[in-house]
């Protein structure tokens, strides 16, 4: 069993011993913190309410019951969307100009795990301050419950997600007719989860007519692992290939996470969705834009190209919003597929992806793996070294640091190396002794190598 407490939420595998697993015990005691915080921000004598959503896990009901009975026991009202994306959550919670929001999902993470996700007033992810008040709160018990007349109200907002395609579809940079002229086809794997009921409904919107469905049935059965890697997605590989399709789209549980399959069967790669969406924006809306350090250098060269400057943030998407605010990006995200849209708000949206990637796709008149040539090629190694308890992770990143000093280094998570147009990032666990390695270059190979050489001067170093 595990149960990990966060300053952005709790989550963990359903069951065991509270405080070992994510059992009844413990979502009662988080969800009661969270609430707790939201009262004492709370300066009106106006009701309280919080927006909670569930992507379609087995777990999902029971989770959100307990969540809404005690978020009612505080006196708080309870907007229920039911089956609803993350990014539908997160702009339901200003929508309805409620206090905050709570997404149940474990995102990428198989069936077995759950998790609660929490929002400010603004529908995005609580800061990292704030996640530290509401973990006070859990440990100290500090909950003082309703009386009975003060019990909180529900109300039930169903197919909230129409609200969200209309929004996009008002977007001056989604433009269906284009979309429709390029009579696409296309197959869509939604991992039998709330993306199965969103993504038809978008696409068919979108002026889509030939959709082919794999795993829609919104019911939490995965069928494979959910995080849309490649080598998770040999099922939609082949049937794009099989069918013909112009292109292939995945999407994660929560639908926060945007993949792409080029018409041979072949993966566009989740690091370019950001790329190439951005690419679009950019030729319509000059300006910045902003990603982590561990996401591709390739939006660094297309922002640039367009005459924009390029941000890099700390991992996390609370910090990549931040830091898109302080930089007034224009676009930005996660190289995990997470594209984030100011225009429409900021948070990771797989939905609008889709909007602006099609019609990217539809106004460029090229096929898919055409359009992904057109960018420059970089390749991610992911690494990890494991260390014994009893060694200084911190002393080790200082060492790495001095050691390359005379090379552009960034220092705001972990520390991460610049040579050229190759880099090299190093972030410790926050759970565990582990320094994760993630290195990119022009070839799999130079990165690869990189990053032995990065763990070779960590062993240098303990030895």
């Amino acid at each position: 069993m595990s149960l990990i407490k966060s300053i952005s939420g709790i989550r963990g595998t359903i069951g065991g011993k509270p405080g070992e697993g994510l059992t009844p015990v413990d979502i009662v005691k988080f969800t009661a913190a969270y609430g707790t915080w939201l009262l004492n921000r709370t300066t009106t004598k106006e009701r309280t309410s919080v927006v909670i959503g569930r992507d379609a896990r087995i777990s999902g009901i029971m989770v959100q019951n307990l969540v809404a009975g005690t978020l009612k026991g505080l006196g708080i009202d309870v907007i229920y969307l039911g089956l609803a994306t993350t990014p539908t959550v997160e702009m339901a919670v200003t929508d309805f100009k409620s206090a905050g929001g709570i997404i149940l999902t474990a995102s990428h993470n198989p069936k077995q795990w759950n998790a609660l996700k929490l929002l400010n007033e603004r529908g995005e992810f609580i800061s990292a301050a704030d996640g530290e008040e509401v973990l006070r709160l859990a440990e100290s018990d500090s909950f003082v419950f309703a009386e009975v007349n003060k019990i909180g109200l529900h109300s039930h907002v169903s197919d909230y997600h129409h609200q969200h395609i209309k929004q996009i579809l008002a977007l001056p940079l989604v433009d269906v007719e284009a979309i429709k002229a390029r009579n696409f086809k296309v197959v869509i794997d939604c991992v039998n989860s709330v993306g199965g009921i969103v993504l038809p409904e978008l696409l068919r919107a979108l002026g889509v007519t030939e959709i082919i469905e794999l795993y829609c049935e919104p019911n939490g059965q995965f069928p494979h692992n959910p995080e849309p890697l490649p080598e998770h997605l040999g099922d939609i590989s082949q049937e794009v290939r099989k069918r013909n399709a112009h292109l292939g789209i995945v999407v994660d549980p929560d639908v926060d996470r945007l993949a792409l399959v080029c018409e041979d069967g072949e993966m566009f790669g989740e690091e370019y969705t950001l790329v190439a969406v951005a690419d679009y924006v950019l030729k319509h809306h000059p300006g910045n834009t902003v990603s982590n350090l561990s996401s591709t250098r390739a939006l660094r060269d297309v922002t640039e190209k367009a005459g924009g400057a390029y941000f890099a943030a700390a991992v996390g998407e609370v910090n990549v919003v931040e830091a898109m605010k302080a930089h007034q990006a224009v676009i930005g995200g996660e190289g995990n597929g997470g594209i984030i849209y100011p225009e429409l708000h900021y948070g990771r949206d797989a939905l609008v992806g889709i909007a602006l990637f099609l019609t990217h796709l539809a106004k460029s008149s090229k096929s898919i793996s055409m359009l992904r040539a057109t960018y420059p090629n970089y390749y991610i190694s992911k690494n990890k070294i494991e260390l014994t308890p009893e060694i200084d992770v911190d002393a080790i990143l200082e060492s790495i640091k001095e050691k390359y000093k005379k090379q552009p280094v960034n220092t705001i998570d972990g520390v991460k190396i610049e040579f050229d147009k190759e880099w090299v990032h190093l972030r410790k666990s926050n759970t565990e002794p582990i320094i994760r390695i993630y290195a990119e270059s022009q070839s799999q190979t130079t990165a690869g190598n990189l990053a032995e050489k990065i763990i070779r001067d960590i062993k240098d170093l303990i030895n």
